[in-house]
């Protein structure tokens, strides 16, 4: 099948292949297969063909995404004794779970530890320090083109995964990507809906074909941070990790939204410093902080561990000066909460370990001839 030409989009040629799919009965459990990377009667089939690559023969360590089509080639590359990662779902512990079957294991037991369940099952996790080289990555699509242009499912965690081994070494220029699909997601993409941050596949895996695209266009050399939320920076600890990595290599890390402008003055002013975001609860006026303690933010009874206390602040100083020192050290919160007077701030993070890593950035900060003052606002109201 082919999708429509005119003013076409990625999301125009998913549904099509997701409704196509269903109505020719091509789709196989779990159904319906919209929004998913769809599963396909003879995956297992074209799952076969990876034997008949040399690039499979050479690997050691074969990167595979936990989508239900997939399966065969997790088993085969179990059954062949190579190294088994499986990106964790949606990152939320992790990059990499290693599938580590029982001594002795049997077929049967290789089948299970190579369904999602036995991902869960019969996995340890691989941290960023450990020593991984991926000489094979193989990805789930929705569609492909013989070009080796690639659409997912459309929420970028094959892209992202890609982009963080990148970052992590774990993967060069050279390491193949293989993706497996039924023969009707293999269509013409115009080239103009290929991002940056897109992958693209080295060779194509049907039931009836082995494509091998020649695919000649660069595949991302790393995150590209101003496309990352705060949103998924929350969901994702082990993005934090990596954007704290880059961040002391001199790497620009800012995320999306974070270049936001802030009021000039003010005696005291709250300042959102994301978007599409829901904003935490608003400090009440200063004259409530002294009930709160001399560490914490104004009007509340103690503060949270995501928040960052910033004092012993010049007193000629302006909120935008602190600003553009957050900014230039890639440590900016969520929010901010200015009392200039009293010559201090309160920064808001998302959760304590984004504010224990400002700390640790902002420590030795100096604005002026002053070096400031940062701690976590409840140890400092412990003080």
């Amino acid at each position: 099948m082919e999708p429509r030409a005119v003013g076409v989009s990625k999301q125009d040629i998913r549904e099509q292949i997701w409704g196509y799919m269903e109505s020719q009965n091509l789709a196989d459990f779990p159904r319906p297969v919209h929004h998913r990377i769809p599963n396909f009667k003879g995956s297992y089939l074209a799952c076969q063909n990876i034997k008949d690559l040399d690039v499979f023969a050479r690997t050691q360590e074969v990167k595979v995404d936990p989508d239900k089509p997939l399966e065969g080639v997790r088993l085969l590359v179990l059954q062949s004794k190579k190294t088994l990662l499986v990106p964790t779902p949606r990152l939320r512990t992790g990059l990499f779970n290693k599938i580590t079957p029982p001594p002795g294991a049997t077929k049967d037991i290789l089948r299970k530890c190579a369904t999602s369940q036995g991902v869960r099952n019969y996995s340890v996790p691989t941290g960023l320090d450990s020593r991984v080289l991926v000489d094979l990555v193989v990805v789930g699509s929705v569609a492909v083109s013989e070009k080796g242009w690639r659409i997912g499912k459309g929420e970028g965690y094959a892209d992202l995964e890609y982009a963080m081994m990148v970052s992590m070494g774990a993967v060069s220029k050279e390491t193949p990507v293989v993706t497996i699909v039924h023969d009707c997601q293999v269509v013409d993409i115009p080239e103009e809906l290929v991002e940056e941050h897109d992958i693209t596949v080295d060779y194509i895996l049907t039931p009836t074909r082995v494509i091998a695209t020649g695919c000649k266009r660069p595949q991302p050399m790393g995150i590209t941070w101003f496309k990352i939320s705060l949103e998924m920076m929350e969901k994702i600890p082990i993005l934090r990790s990596l954007r704290a990595r880059e961040q002391q290599a001199g790497k620009d890390v800012t995320l999306q939204g974070e270049h936001q402008h802030l009021p000039e003055a003010g005696r005291q002013q709250t300042v959102p410093l994301s978007v599409g975001r829901r904003p935490l609860d608003t400090p009440g006026p200063e004259t409530n902080s002294t009930e709160a303690g001399p560490g914490s933010p104004p009007g509340e009874g103690a503060p949270l561990a995501a928040d960052v206390y910033v004092g012993n602040l010049p007193r000629d100083t302006r909120v935008s000066d602190l600003k553009r020192a957050l900014r230039e050290l890639g440590s900016v919160p969520l929010r901010l909460t200015w009392q200039g007077p009293r010559r201090r701030a309160f920064l808001h993070y998302p959760d304590s370990a984004a504010a224990q890593q400002a700390v640790s950035c902002l420590q030795g900060l100096r604005l002026g001839t002053d070096t400031l003052r940062v701690a976590l606002a409840r140890q400092q109201r412990d003080k």
